[in-house]
C-alpha cells in the first residue's frame, strides 16, 4: 500500500501527538509533515483547539504548550474550505455524525488518506477509494516516500 501525498490526521491522532511526544501518533504527525501535505479545515482545527483546552488535559499539557502545538499545526497544514456540498456528498456517512467533518474535508481536499485512531472512522476503510489507517499503519508504509524539500514545506 503506497502512502498518500495528501493526508488528514484526525483529532484523536493530533491530541495523542500533543500529549505524548514519544508516541506512535506523534511519530505519524512528524512523518506526515515530512512527506505529505497535511490537510485541515476550520472545523477540524476548532475541534482540536476545543479538545486540547479541556480541563482534563491540563495536567499533561499546560495552556502555553497547547497554544504552541496548535500554532505549529496551523503553520504546517494546508487549510481547505469545506462547502455544504462536501458535507452533502459524504456517503456512506460515519456512524458518529461528529466525524463526518473529516470525510467532508477528505472530499474538499481530495485526500488520499485519513489517519485515525477512531474505530468509527477506521471501520469505513476504504472510503470512496481513500485509505483510512491507524498511525502505526501510516508509519509502516510512509518510509518509502521521498522527503519534502525545504521550499515545499
Amino acid at each position: 500500500m503506497p502512502v498518500s501525498r495528501r493526508v488528514i490526521l484526525d483529532t484523536s491522532v493530533l491530541v495523542s501527538a500533543a500529549l505524548r511526544p514519544e508516541s506512535i501518533p506523534h511519530q505519524a504527525l512528524q512523518e506526515a509533515l515530512a512527506v505529505c501535505a497535511v490537510c485541515a479545515s476550520a472545523e477540524t482545527l476548532a475541534e482540536l483547539e476545543r479538545i486540547l483546552s479541556l480541563e482534563k488535559f491540563n495536567r499533561y499539557l499546560n495552556r502555553t504548550l497547547c497554544l504552541e502545538f496548535v500554532a505549529l499545526i496551523r503553520r504546517h497544514i494546508h487549510l481547505f474550505t469545506v462547502q455544504d456540498s462536501d458535507f452533502e456528498a459524504v456517503n456512506p456517512p460515519c456512524r458518529d455524525p461528529g466525524d463526518n467533518k473529516f470525510l467532508a474535508l477528505a472530499i474538499a481536499a481530495e485526500a488520499d488518506a485519513l489517519v485515525s485512531s477512531d474505530d468509527d472512522l477506521l471501520v469505513l476503510h476504504p472510503w470512496r477509494g481513500m485509505k483510512i489507517v491507524t498511525p502505526a499503519d501510516f508509519l509502516a508504509h510512509s518510509k518509502a516516500l521521498p522527503r519534502k524539500s525545504a521550499e515545499s514545506k
